[in-house]
């Protein structure tokens, strides 16, 4: 029954209609996504014509195996049927769907009435006998075997009352909802994927730096002088370290100090202008060491629990070696100039763009791909990817699957602030995790309708968020102008609303937020000059941060996206969600001000009786952030906030 072949193959009518399967990514075209130890929910409508019964299974196995596990599925009612499975192991799994009608267990609900009823059941005992009889002749295997043993007990039973009793056991009820009837049995139309990615594509706490900013004395930083930086990142319970491009620099048309058009001398250029004598995307730049020191530097930040993402732009400085040896790889102007990048009215003439529909593109996505390849051989598995957007999503879908298939544990990360549908299709196509929205979801309103879409639409089956309050790109206005406490709140959102998130620092930690007048970017960016930071410098959210990223480690409610239940709160600069595991022995309620300059306060309505609280009882509430605790009894309860001395609280919500 497992051949995976629908009835039609066999008859000229199918009695069984499956549909409205769930999920099931643009009609079975991409696979959802899952990581180890995570739900499969499977869901269909499931029907036939009339009151027969029907049963169905869900078939699962991982990519590759022969045999199928099998799951009944249950009725919810209205024909709408589910059962889950869980990913036990990183490896590709596929599902799908079997069903068919079991006239037994519609003739033995029929049978309880009329037996209920008084009625004459002489005949419809023998009817039920057929029933067993075409089943025990018609069908193979163990469960068939068993119905066997107890059709011959039926038909030894010495009287009508007998007869009925076995003829209504559950476990032969069970038996028969076991075995399929092979005349109308038939299987879902398609084989569905399940992408398994590495456990850090949904559960990740990401920090970047440039390490060009790290260098003694004002001098140019080295992956040696990084080395001494590490500790502290791990400290504060980061595990990924993200590092802008580490590539050669360009000199043609190298951008000065705040995107200066024309840059000095001394001016080191955007990271993002790859490409110079030194070489291009699988070189080092010669300021911050050899490739040696790069897998000393790898090293060493995996023996503190982190891992290195590096930059993939797939972008070139006039100096990259692509643009000599293959010019046909680039956009050509009409007067023989190659075209840089623009963004009109913006002008990067430090870069040129990629044509990836240029005449010889099959041998330009080969070599691509093979930057990749390169860095996976370095010993990096994480890439943040510039700008994905902006470039093909059949390259993506292409590359990454090839990439998948060797190294599974890789991850993706989408840098895409972009429209909706473009964002959800990169997800689609193979990217693990992306940006998102929330670094300008601000008011209570947005940041609920937000986290809705992100995860209970079909997009939580294939798009998983990384939330950053701010990038080297961006300094939002919110954190322009609400100083320390909206630092505070942003980090707070950010690391307990998405499992995933990141923050570029030390210019987060210090709270740097002075703008390019009128816009949501750094005054003195670090994109164009290295700075020199001081992190012990008064009022630094280091210890805040070592303090969330602890809490995010020590209650597995906050190691996923995809369990938050926002609370009733009646002030709307306060907002209330909870998370809590599937046993409810860890729930998680965080409760943020979002008034960066005011004290507010209100009363917040807790789901007590989801959480297998009586609503009488008493239970205790410890915030993770102070240590302070408080008694509460009841659904409603009162919380003040001063953002001054802490914009948040995350309680641990337990039983008295």
């Amino acid at each position: 029954m497992t051949q995976l072949k629908t009835a039609n193959a066999k008859h000229t009518f199918q009695r069984v209609i499956i549909e409205h399967l769930a999920p099931e990514i643009d009609g079975g075209v991409f696979p959802i996504k899952r990581v180890p130890q995570e739900q499969v929910a499977v869901m269909a409508d499931i029907y036939t014509e009339g009151h027969d019964s029907v049963n169905a299974v869900l078939l699962y196995r991982k990519l590759g195996e022969k045999a199928w596990k099998k799951l009944p599925m249950t009725s919810l009612g209205n024909d709408r049927w589910r059962a889950d499975f869980v990913i036990t192991e990183q490896s590709d799994h596929e599902y799908c769907i079997e069903a068919w009608v079991n006239h037994f267990e519609t003739w033995q609900k029929d049978f309880k009435k009329r037996i209920e009823a008084g009625q004459d059941v002489t005949v419809d005992i023998l009817i039920g006998i057929n029933y067993l009889k075409h089943i025990v002749e018609q069908e193979k295997g163990k469960e068939v075997e068993r119905i066997k043993s107890l059709l011959e007990e039926i038909q030894k039973a010495s009287n009508s009352n007998q007869k009925q009793t076995l003829l209504l056991s559950a476990q032969l009820l069970s038996l028969t909802q076991a075995t399929p009837d092979t005349a109308s049995y038939v299987c879902y139309d398609k084989v569905l994927k399940v992408q398994v990615n590495s456990p850090k594509a949904l559960l990740s706490s990401w920090y970047e730096f440039f390490p060009r900013s790290f260098g003694k004395n004002g001098k140019h930083g080295t992956f040696k002088d990084c080395e001494a930086i590490l500790p502290e990142i791990a400290r504060m319970g980061f595990d990924v370290i993200y590092l802008p491009p580490i590539h050669p620099i360009g000199t043609t048309h190298r951008k000065g100090k705040n995107n200066a058009r024309v840059g000095g001398p001394n001016d080191p250029g955007s990271p993002w202008a790859i490409g110079g004598q030194g070489g291009g995307h699988k070189a080092i730049d010669a300021r911050l060491g050899t490739m040696d020191d790069f897998h000393r530097f790898i090293k060493k930040a995996n023996s503190l629990g982190l891992e290195v993402s590096i930059d993939i732009a797939y972008q070139c400085s006039p100096d990259h070696p692509y643009v000599k040896e293959h010019p046909e790889w680039f956009y050509q102007r009409p007067d023989g100039t190659i075209q840089y990048a623009e963004n009109p009215p913006k002008k990067y003439e430090d870069v040129y763009p990629v044509n990836f529909y240029c005449s010889n593109s099959f041998e330009l996505w080969q070599e691509l791909k093979s930057i990749v390849d390169f860095w996976i051989d370095q010993g990096i598995t994480i890439f943040r990817v510039d700008n994905p957007h902006t470039k093909p999503f059949a390259f993506w879908q292409w590359m990454i699957g090839e990439t998948h298939k060797n190294h599974p544990e890789v991850v993706f990360l989408a840098e895409a602030f972009t429209r909706p549908n473009i964002m959800k299709q990169l997800g689609k196509v193979g990217f693990h995790q992306s940006y998102t929205y929330f670094t300008w979801r601000v008011s209570k309103a947005e940041l609920i309708e937000y986290m809705t879409e992100l995860t209970q639409t079909e997009s939580r089956e294939y798009f998983r968020p990384n939330f950053w309050p701010n990038t080297p790109d961006i300094l939002p206005y919110h954190l322009q102008t609400g100083g320390r406490p909206a630092f505070i709140s942003r980090l707070i959102l950010a690391a307990t609303l998405s499992s995933n998130y990141g923050l570029y620092g030390p210019a987060y930690e210090l709270c740097v937020n002075t703008p390019v007048a009128g816009k949501e970017e750094y005054f003195d960016s670090e994109k164009y000059e290295i700075k020199q930071w001081n992190w012990n410098e008064p009022q630094n959210l280091k210890d805040i941060m070592t303090r969330i990223n602890r809490i995010r480690k020590r209650n597995p409610a906050l190691q996923t996206t995809w369990n938050v239940k926002f609370c009733d709160v009646n002030n709307d600069n306060l907002i209330a969600y909870y998370k809590k595991t599937d046993d409810s022995k860890n729930i998680i309620l965080v409760i943020v001000n979002l008034d960066s300059a005011n004290t507010q306060a209100g009363t917040v309505k807790l789901p007590l009786g989801q959480w297998g609280f009586a609503y009488d009882q008493s239970y205790k509430v410890v915030d993770l952030l102070t240590s302070d605790e408080y008694s509460w009894q009841g659904e409603w309860n009162f919380v003040e906030l001063n953002p001054y001395k802490m914009p948040a609280h995350i309680f641990s919500v337990q039983q008295a």
